[in-house]
């Protein structure tokens, strides 16, 4: 019997390779899978969500390794293809003082996404597609495919989600904002953070204008993350609520807690959570997820997360 997929996520699977010291002194590197989609996926997962991961895999010595991680998480890999090029990859190592992070991503499998990897009835079946600035800025087939599921998706009554995700040291602001201003008519969700996307990106500084700006141009539901308010901010038919981080003094690694987040956001609102509601379990699903180290390996599961959604 086929499995039904509620969700699609589209993105790039990269090879995370963690030190425990710094990069200079450490002689074994860890070995993981990670980024950002992935991180959502997982999270989506383990929630119980029927989530779809849309990639290409590159045919080296890591393809198996991650084929069988997403398969392990219970996400289903029916949209993957490999090919000839390399996996992408980046490797991490935090210590009380530093952080360090190198990318590895020039000419990589998932740069050969295109729209000819989806067909408009597998995008029919959904209820929702996910995903990122950082898949746009991998080549021009990997932006079409994003903007053109969209469109499809929304004129199918599917929802989309999407986050500009900026991340600086491998992504132009100028470009990050082309990516979202052609599929913005297309989208129905976004999330920001408020430093790194509205402030950089939009110039916009305050939750009143980020709103109302996002609003004018059409999405219904705006997401806003504030380390100056310590919370979420929701926005949707004009009313703005608001959640607290959960449970911070027992933070000790915050590592893709935004892409946590957002998985435990996507979930919750296609289970028919309201978008106030759907913030506040996601914030509970970041907040446990920051309480142990490794962006994946710390996610919680969903008994987890319920039993503290009702505490």
């Amino acid at each position: 019997m086929e499995q039904k997929i509620d969700i699609a996520v589209i993105g790039e699977c990269l090879i995370e390779l963690s030190a425990n010291g710094t990069l200079a002194d450490t002689s074994t590197l860890n070995k993981y899978f990670g980024g950002d989609t992935v991180t959502t996926a997982v999270a989506i997962a383990r929630l119980g969500g029927n989530v779809t991961y849309l990639t290409k895999v590159g045919n080296d010595g890591f393809s198996e390794f991650i084929l069988s991680s997403l398969q392990k998480e219970n996400i289903d890999t029916s949209l993957i293809k490999t090919n000839e090029e390399q996996n992408g990859m980046y490797i991490v190592s935090k210590t009380l003082d530093k952080k360090e992070l190198l990318y590895y991503k020039r000419k990589t499998a998932a740069t050969k996404l295109s729209i000819d990897d989806i067909s408009e009835e597998s995008i029919k079946k959904l209820k929702l597609v996910y995903s990122t600035g950082v898949v746009q800025s991998l080549s021009a087939s990997s932006r079409e495919l994003v903007r053109e599921t969209f469109r499809i998706a929304k004129e199918n009554d599917v929802m989309t989600a999407y986050d500009p995700n900026y991340t600086s040291c491998f992504m132009n602001s100028a470009d990050t904002k082309e990516y979202f201003e052609e599929i913005v008519d297309y989208t129905d969700v976004i999330f920001l953070s408020l430093k790194n996307d509205a402030s950089r990106l939009y110039e916009v500084d305050s939750m009143d204008k980020v709103m109302k700006y996002f609003w004018d141009k059409g999405v219904k539901i705006v997401v806003v993350k504030s380390h100056i308010d310590n919370g979420y901010y929701t926005g949707y038919k004009g009313d703005i609520s608001f959640t607290e981080f959960y449970n911070t003094s027992k933070a000790i690694d915050t590592t893709a807690s935004g892409d946590v987040f957002n998985g435990g956001f996507l979930y919750a609102l296609t289970s028919g959570y309201s978008p106030c509601e759907a913030m506040k379990f996601a914030s509970v699903v970041s907040g446990l997820q920051t309480q142990n180290y490794g962006a994946i390996q710390a996610i919680p599961y969903r008994d987890t997360v319920m039993e503290n959604v009702s505490s």
